[in-house]
C-alpha cells in the first residue's frame, strides 16, 4: 500500500464534513495498523474495484455518529441510531468515498465504489482483522472519525 493513496480520502473528508456541518476537521498522524472492530462502534465499509481494489472502512464511536448524525440533520437530536441515522451516516461515507473517486480519476487513476455497508460491531462475527492506513479526523465539539484504507 501507498501513502498516498489516503490523501482523496482525507481530502475528501475534509471538504464534505466542511460542507455538511460547516466545521473543519483536524487531521491526526497517518499511520499503519490493524483493523479491528472495536465494541460501540459504527462501521461504514466500501469497496473499491478498478485500478485499485479492496475496502475503505470508516468508524465512529456510536456517539461522535450519534453527534455527527444530528449536526447533518440541522441539529435535530438523535439518541440512537436508527433507520434514519443508518441512511444519513451511510450517505456521509457514500459521499466521502464518491468525491475521493472524482479526486482519484482527475488523477488518472480509474475505480469504482460499491454501495456503503453500515455495521455495529456486535453483528459482526466473520471479520478478519486486516492491515490498513489510517488517519483519524477530529471533529471539534463531534468527535472522531477514523479513515481506513485498505487498498492496492
Amino acid at each position: 500500500m501507498k501513502a498516498e493513496v489516503i490523501n482523496p480520502f482525507l481530502e475528501s473528508a475534509r471538504r464534505v464534513i466542511e460542507q455538511l456541518i460547516q466545521i473543519s476537521p483536524s487531521p491526526g498522524d497517518l499511520g499503519v495498523k490493524n483493523v479491528e472492530l472495536v465494541d460501540d462502534h459504527i462501521w461504514i465499509m466500501i469497496g473499491m474495484t478498478g485500478q485499485l481494489s479492496g475496502n475503505i472502512v470508516f468508524g465512529l464511536n456510536e456517539q461522535v455518529a450519534l453527534r455527527m448524525v444530528s449536526a447533518m440533520m440541522g441539529g435535530f437530536v438523535l439518541t440512537e441510531i436508527d433507520e434514519m441515522g443508518k441512511s444519513a451516516i451511510s450517505e456521509l461515507g457514500n459521499m466521502i468515498s464518491g468525491n475521493a473517486s472524482t479526486i482519484l480519476s482527475n488523477q488518472g487513476i480509474v475505480v469504482d465504489i460499491t454501495p456503503p455497508q453500515v455495521m455495529k460491531s456486535e453483528n459482526l462475527t466473520s471479520f478478519v482483522p486486516q492491515r490498513a492506513l489510517y488517519i483519524p479526523l477530529t471533529v471539534e465539539g463531534i468527535g472522531e472519525l477514523d479513515i481506513q484504507v485498505m487498498i492496492s
